[in-house]
């Protein structure tokens, strides 16, 4: 299992601190873990791949595209940083 640790700064509280470890087995598109805390807190889900399949049809994206997104925006860390905005609600 693959696991990835960023720390990110949501927009809808752009002075509060969360930390998100994403984890999956072989890759984001066959469904991944998620677990977000503020160090005080913390909330876990999965997402399954036919979660996934069932988004990217929504938005009418291409699957293998949809996954790539999903990739730069959770574990890509620094790379990625400033590209993607979150949102805690």
């Amino acid at each position: 299992m693959e696991k990835t640790l960023n720390r990110i700064h949501p927009v809808s509280d752009p002075e509060a601190t969360y930390f998100l470890q994403v984890s999956w087995e072989k890759d984001l598109g066959t469904g991944f873990g998620l677990l977000l805390s503020d160090c005080q807190c913390a909330w876990t889900g999965k997402v399954s791949e036919a979660d996934i399949s069932r988004e990217a049809a929504d938005i009418e994206m291409d699957r293998e595209k949809y996954v790539e997104e999903l990739r730069k925006a959770l574990i890509a860390g620094e790379e990625s940083a400033g590209k993607y905005n979150f949102v805690i609600s």
